[in-house]
């Protein structure tokens, strides 16, 4: 007996052996053999399309509840896990019995790792530096808050010697705040521009990056407690190579590849295949891959690059990997667990702990911060609780790792949920609106001549800035009235998931390899100095904003409501190529610009450059073309200002129909009767306001005035044709909403860009042998708010209710229309 007992290992006698089918695919079809599930492979397709069809078809179910998608597709996941369907036994077993895992698992970490790749690709690492000073603050108590109060509610719990590391990954879960998940849920509410907005999700950003540099520090920890230092080491010393080498390598890779001839597959390939390489380092190093996929990710310079594998790969991980993890993390949460050798009372205490603690961090921030109220803080802080992906990706290392028990990662799943449900339903209670500073100077024409004039330049590329430097330095500041320009540089959000606001600073030294955007700004910059630097009386702030096309307008607007500007100058859609024709640069910034028409606070000018701000960098000579209306008022208004100092010349042309035109328009156009009043009503202020005009310029022989009286639109077209002759450097018009005049009803019916009004159209789509620039004024009223629709229904507007809000007029002040009114005649 002694002999025959020395084979046996006793030792292993009493272990469990799991035993499970190691057939990856049938040889021979559904013919031969017992069951056609055995293969692995058959069996994880039938379980991807479960996955798949669970977590979309659920998310489609759910759409009314308003919450963000990460909420949905942890929920189902739960839902097919033990927790529901998993308590019945021929589900369990048919559907994702134990050995399925075998697979499951491996399919999930490839899932994550690809999705840290694309999170990589969409994180701006250099938008850390241009991080303010409030939301820094409001990140760092983010982090530091949750953490120590997540690390002592974890040890409450009665643990084992390998679960004691688990307190990192329930602090690094409570410091998270979903950055995408908070995005889209500011969007939803339509508080993303605002300065609340702003604020959390610049504080999420940064957020984020810690989250990873915690995740990086709890894997390496709970891998190897007793030589972590080398993961961590080993890993940073990677990133380091990265970041010095390789990020260099494949910038000089992308430069010599034009961008016109696009990437190849053999190009994108290998890209992806670094990627996997740089997981495969990390994970030697004691890490994750998708930690070194995710480095992978950051090194990218090329912002087309990006966006062109986001295109490629997102739609097959998001949609088809993605939900495989989610149902892995929801067959690993097990809400039986919750109250296992602790009673549910204390595990319901300490969720609702962890759910306040977010709220808690960023109510410290007000006693450091002057420039964050209670009211801003508590709302910051509700949004920063919101989770994402992120969350999941620790909890579930951590329960991999076997630091955290199905307790501990049930628990912390449950209050991320909890968290993320609240902040929907928190915010429409709380309803944060941003708080504009009132102010009445929202139009040139209410401006007082000896107060400042406050002017947001918007510059979509640095092509735009000759012309706009030569409207404001024809703009006439001065000590006694001084002109505040805030320069406002629009930047296509491509590649990057950050939507972001930066105010720069002219004496800060830009940085040392700077991409496009920053390089772009740092042009700015130096024009928008160069010009305060020889004007008197002029202040100016350079500024950048970088959103997607579908919210520009809000940035434009709400960046000239917090500045109290009067006046808008936005840049047109084309732009005059070598052959003189207007060439259309970006369609989307046409929707951008009648968006801001709609939208405004204030006056807005579009303004067209047909050559000029090659050949001066000031406008001479001006004119202004009057046909009557709020739009004529407020150009004329700004044309004033430019020769008040007697430094350019201002022509103003005012265009009155005859009375044999009136006459036959109201005869054939019905509309006229219903606009009647308020045409006559704005033909008085527009008497009231060209007769104080003509007596305060009186003296000014800069100025002149011209009335012509013409039948139709045919003579209008060749008056402003004939224009031509005197070489004028600027012309001057108002958009004419909600007019209605004989000379321009026709033109209005063929405008190719409505947005430019009848008379803008003409100038700037008519051939002219000068060169010249145009700006087109669109006056601010409360009217305004009420449009509804596209720019093309603007001129079915009444604006009766307008002339109730003007001063009132009396009849005695009309005067006799002048034929011919010249200064220096």
């Amino acid at each position: 007996m002694e002999s025959l007992s020395l084979g046996i290992d006793f030792a292993k006698l009493n272990q469990t052996i799991l035993c499970y089918a190691q057939t990856i695919y049938r040889f021979n079809g559904l013919w031969e053999g017992p069951d056609p599930l055995n293969p692995l492979i058959s069996f994880f397709f039938i379980q991807l399309i479960v996955s798949i069809t669970t977590i979309h078809v659920g998310n489609l179910a759910l759409t009314s509840f308003n919450q963000p998608p990460f909420f949905k597709n942890v929920l189902l996941g739960i839902f097919l896990g033990p927790s529901v369907l998993g308590r019945l036994p021929p589900f369990r077993k048919i559907v994702f019995p134990t050995y399925s895992f075998k697979v499951l698992e491996p399919m999930a970490q490839f899932a994550i790792s690809f999705y840290a790749f694309l999170i990589g690709l969409k994180m701006d690492a250099r938008g850390l530096r241009r991080t303010g000073q409030k939301q820094m603050k409001i990140a760092l108590a983010g982090i530091v808050v949750p953490f120590s109060v997540g690390t002592g509610m974890y040890f409450i719990f009665e643990m084992d010697e390998l679960e004691k590391t688990g307190w990192i990954f329930w602090g690094a879960a409570l410091t998270v705040t979903g950055f995408s998940t908070l995005t889209k849920i500011l969007d939803m509410q339509q508080i993303l521009h605002t300065e609340i907005g702003k604020t959390a999700v610049g504080a999420a950003s940064v957020n984020e990056f810690c989250a990873w540099g915690l995740l990086a520090v709890a894997l390496a920890v709970s891998s190897s407690p007793m030589s972590f230092y080398w993961s961590i080491i080993c890993t940073a010393a990677y990133l380091v190579l990265c970041t010095n080498y390789v990020r260099p390598t494949l910038n000089w890779i992308i430069s010599k590849t034009p961008e016109a001839q696009g990437y190849s597959e053999f190009y994108l390939c290998s890209i992806l295949s670094g990627a996997i390489i740089s997981g495969v380092i990390t994970d030697w190093c004691g890490t994750h891959p998708m930690i070194g996929m995710l480095i992978f990710g950051l090194l990218i310079p090329n912002e087309m690059l990006e966006a062109t594998i986001v295109d490629k790969l997102e739609d097959f991980v998001v949609g088809i990997l993605m939900p495989v993890y989610y149902v892995v993390c929801g067959l690993r949460t097990n809400v039986d667990a919750i109250g296992f050798q602790n009673s549910w009372f204390l595990a319901i205490f300490v969720i609702l702990i962890v759910c306040f603690v977010k709220l808690l961090s960023t109510l410290t921030v007000v006693l450091f911060c002057d420039d964050l109220s209670v009211e801003e803080a508590a709302i910051v802080g509700v949004l920063s609780s919101v989770k994402g992906v992120m969350v999941l990706f620790i909890l579930e290392s951590g329960e991999v790792q076997g630091s955290l028990s199905t307790q501990t990662y049930t628990i912390m799943i449950i209050a991320s949920l909890v968290m993320t449900m609240v902040v929907t339903p928190a915010i429409n209670w709380l309803q944060p609106m941003q708080h504009m500073t009132p102010y009445k100077r929202r139009t040139v024409q209410n401006a007082k001549p000896e107060e400042e004039l406050r002017i947001l330049a918007c510059i979509y590329n640095t092509s735009n800035v000759p012309s706009l430097i030569s409207l404001l330095r024809s703009s006439n500041s001065s000590i006694r009235s001084p002109i505040s320009v805030f320069a406002l540089q629009i930047v296509e959000l491509v590649g990057r998931a950050t939507t972001m606001m930066i105010t720069h600073n002219a004496r800060k030294v830009g940085p040392r390899n700077p991409n496009q955007m920053e390089a772009e700004a740092e042009q700015i910059i130096t024009a928008f100095d160069e010009f305060a630097l020889k004007s008197e009386g002029v202040r100016t702030l350079v500024m950048t904003a970088r959103s997607s096309y579908s919210t520009m307008d809000m940035d434009i607007c709400n960046v000239a409501g917090e500045k109290r500007t009067s006046l808008i100058i936005i840049p047109f859609h084309k732009q005059q190529a070598q052959d003189g024709e207007m060439e259309d640069m970006n369609p989307d910034i046409r929707n951008v610009n009648e968006s801001v028409l709609v939208k405004a606070p204030c006056s807005v000018g579009i303004l067209i450059d047909k050559g000029f701000a090659s050949e001066s960098d000031r406008y001479q000579s001006i004119v202004m073309l009057y046909f009557g209306g709020p739009d004529d008022r407020e150009a004329l208004s700004y044309a004033r200002r430019m020769v008040k100092n007697g430094d350019a010349t201002l022509s103003v042309v005012r265009f009155i129909a005859s009375f044999e035109a009136a006459v036959e328009q109201s005869h054939s156009d019905q509309r006229y009767v219903s606009l009647g009043v308020e045409n006559q009503s704005d033909k008085h202020l527009d008497e009231e306001y060209l007769s104080r005009f003509k007596v305060e310029t009186m003296e000014n022989k800069s100025v002149s005035y011209t009335e012509l009286v013409l039948n139709d639109e045919e003579e209008a077209i060749k008056a402003i044709k004939s224009m031509d002759e005197d070489n004028y450097h600027l012309y001057v018009v108002g958009r004419g909403s909600g007019m209605d005049s004989p000379l321009t009803s026709g033109l209005a019916d063929w405008c190719d860009c409505p947005e430019l009004g009848p008379i803008g159209d003409l100038l700037v789509t008519s051939e002219f042998e000068s060169a010249f620039a145009v700006l087109i004024v669109q006056q601010y009223d409360d009217v305004s708010a009420s449009r509804e629709g596209s720019i093309l229904s603007s001129n079915s507007m009444s604006y009766g209710e307008e002339v109730a809000m003007r001063p009132s007029i009396a009849h005695s002040d009309g005067f006799e229309s002048l034929r011919n009114w010249d200064h220096e005649a």
